[in-house]
């Protein structure tokens, strides 16, 4: 196509020097390349959607086109061919469907007259871009992705030439997109723009919005992890090769420099040369990686020996976590020199650190350590007693064998007991619990609810024979009325007289209850 040898203006919102520029360059060669057009486009602010299309509209109705490299995507759904306008035969509407998860691009086809439709065609003023006239039914992208909408829009346009005028149908299919900073990189790096001049009375571009979508991505992550944390747990260790002692003795040696070393620099830091320095913060660090490592080969030494312990009152991780403690424990105190494997001598600490803390955990109420290991050992000779008398050994027999008194055999016995639960549920049916067979200290028995009652109204009915002042001495000395006894000075300030007043009171009155015409109806509830 040629170029226009008049540079036209641009409409007054875009006439900003990069677009002038940009236009100018256009108008010479006939066309402007997707980077130039970007640059200029975010320059000039032009961020959003219709004032991109704008300028597109304006550069085609200068002769300016705009090629950008089109991808396989955009490509596929705009045409079979690799480009971005096709003109076709008949006047149709050419859409294609991106994949899935793709927003739907819509491509412009032009509509091309035949041959002898001229003579028949009205003639119209030149338009520099396509009106947008009716638009389309809204579509849904499939999994949940944002919805695109999809306008078409016709309208006739015809160019004034020599030999008359030619009338053309325009189908324009829009893509919005989002009204954002990066609609413009993003619309240009996706399709391919190519705004022809009015002369070939055709226009044609794609926009594709596949990368505005504000729908994340679906990542699928697989993780290593299974339900049973006991089965991640030996995968991963089980990655880790094992030692041989040559291989122990060299770790051993590298453990042991490491420490040496962060002896020195902690006592003598400062005053080492700075060569020296960083050879024993090598070392240090050497010394290490060498005790992970070495820790990491025996992991599984743990695993075996915490499995004689399942079933005692601790989950088997934890079992394994407190063993893993003993093992750190058995690499710093571990001496290569003695010439014993470090299995041999690792295994002492791991099983005391399970042991210490089944004592410490294990149980409901907490035993002191050295009374479990009494209860351990008691369980030993008990067992193996059974098995050479053939019955159970009595306090007696295994008072002997401990070196203990039977009456502290008795008692080691007790503390090996493990307490049940209230609810342990008792019974074929189980419809009762252990604690229903319990008595309440503290509840009221029914027989003594009734005597306490009777006896209640019993004393308000010989209360009632005293005068007020006798019955009031008397209910306060004693607290029949609110369980509260009161001194002789107490009641003497309730009635205005001296304690020695309310003792006479008190005795005299206690004479007038003894007369077995009051006394003989309270005799009965003595017993």
């Amino acid at each position: 196509m040629a170029p226009s040898t008049q540079i036209p203006a641009l409409p007054r919102e875009f006439e900003h020097p990069a677009l002038q520029e940009l236009l100018r360059r256009g108008s010479a060669n006939g066309r402007v390349d997707a980077e130039s057009f970007r640059t200029a486009c975010e320059q000039a602010a032009v961020n959003d959607a219709k004032r991109l299309k704008a300028v597109f509209r304006a550069l085609a109705g200068a002769g300016v086109e705009v090629d950008i490299p089109t991808t396989s995507a955009v490509a596929a759904a705009a045409s079979p061919r690799a480009t971005t306008t096709a003109r076709a035969d008949k006047p149709a509407a050419r859409t294609a469907a991106k994949r899935a998860t793709t927003r739907r691009a819509a491509t412009a086809t032009t509509e091309a007259p035949e041959d002898g439709a001229a003579d028949e065609a009205e003639a119209t003023p030149a338009r520099p871009a396509a009106r947008t006239a009716r638009a389309t039914k809204s579509a849904t992208a499939a999994k949940g992705a944002a919805r695109t909408t999809k306008s078409t829009a016709r309208s006739k346009k015809a160019s004034e030439a020599d030999t008359g005028a030619d009338e053309g149908e325009v189908d324009l299919a829009e893509v919005e997109a989002d009204d954002d900073a990066a609609a413009v990189a993003e619309a240009t790096s996706v399709g391919k723009i190519t705004p022809e001049g009015v002369e070939d009375g055709e226009t044609g571009f794609v926009v594709s919005d596949a990368d505005d979508d504000d729908a994340p991505a679906q990542q699928v992550v697989t993780a290593g992890a299974t339900a049973d944390p006991v089965k991640d747990y030996l995968k991963q260790i089980g990655k880790v090769a094992l030692l041989n002692a040559e291989q122990e003795v060299e770790l051993a040696k590298r453990i042991e420099a490491g420490l040496f070393a962060e002896e020195k620099l902690a006592a003598e830091g400062d005053d080492i040369e700075r060569k020296l320095k960083r050879e024993l913060q090598w070392i240090a660090h050497d010394g290490k990686r060498a005790k992970n490592h070495l820790l990491e080969a025996n992991l599984r030494l743990v695993v075996s020996l915490a499995k004689r312990y399942t079933g005692r009152g601790m989950l088997f991780l934890d079992l394994i976590q407190e063993g893993n403690l003993g093992l750190i424990r058995a690499v710093e105190k571990f001496d290569y020199t003695k010439g014993y494997k470090f299995s041999t001598y690792a295994t002492w600490w791991i099983r005391q650190a399970i042991t210490r803390a089944m004592a410490d955990q294990a149980r409901t109420i907490r035993i002191p350590v050295h009374m479990v290991e009494v209860i351990n050992k008691l369980a030993r000779v008990q067992r193996q007693m059974l098995q050479d008398l053939g019955r159970e050994p009595t306090p007696e027999e295994l008072a002997k064998e401990l070196d203990m008194t039977p009456e502290k055999v008795v008692e080691v016995q007790k503390y090996g007991r493990e307490p049940i639960s209230l609810h342990t549920p008792l019974g074929e049916d189980g419809d009762s619990e252990f604690g229903d067979l319990i008595e309440d200290s503290e509840a009221i028995v029914p027989a003594d609810a009734v005597s306490f009652t009777l006896l209640q109204e019993q004393l308000h009915q010989v209360l009632d024979t005293l005068s007020e002042r006798e019955a009031g001495v008397v209910s306060m000395r004693f607290g029949l009325s609110d369980g509260q006894p009161k001194t002789l000075d107490e009641i003497g300030k309730v009635y205005g007289v001296t304690r020695e007043r309310i003792r006479q009171i008190e005795s005299k009155t206690m004479s007038k209850l003894r007369h077995p015409s009051r006394s003989q109806v309270l005799r009965d509830y003595l017993d």
